[in-house]
């Protein structure tokens, strides 16, 4: 499935009309009929948004999503993530399943650059996802 298909069955599963969800996750009606068409991607803010909207996690969220449960190797990785999985320290707590999803993050249509950029997303999304 893809991720505008999985928005669509989400908001068809839940009852929500297109501005009822739109009105608690304060975006437009427009952008979420974009979302759900393909027409474009959502930022980690909007995707939070909608988990919550949807009682969900962002991870429950993007389940079943194609490419989400695929297997992501090193070398595949963006380079400031593959040295932040390859640091000791840093990188001493990140799951395969939360390389999956760190991989697949990107903020405003680009990648973080560095180990430290990245090593802030994941502290960010384990405050919010756990």
């Amino acid at each position: 499935m893809q991720l505008h298909e999985r928005f669509r069955t989400l908001r068809a599963d839940t009852g929500f009309r297109l501005k009822d969800l739109a009105l608690q996750c304060d975006l437009s009606v427009p952008y979420l009929s974009d979302l759900e068409r393909g027409r474009t991607q959502p930022s980690l803010q909007t995707l939070e948004a909608l988990a919550r909207a949807y009682h969900l996690t962002v991870q429950q969220l993007l389940s079943g999503v194609d490419g989400y449960g695929a297997a992501t190797t090193t070398d595949s990785l963006p380079s400031g993530l593959a040295a932040l999985v390859a640091d000791p320290v840093l990188g001493a707590g990140l799951t395969p399943e939360w390389i999956q999803t760190l991989s697949r993050i990107e903020l405003r249509g680009k990648r973080p650059r560095d180990k430290e950029a990245w090593y802030e997303i994941w502290r960010h999304l384990r405050r919010v996802m756990v």
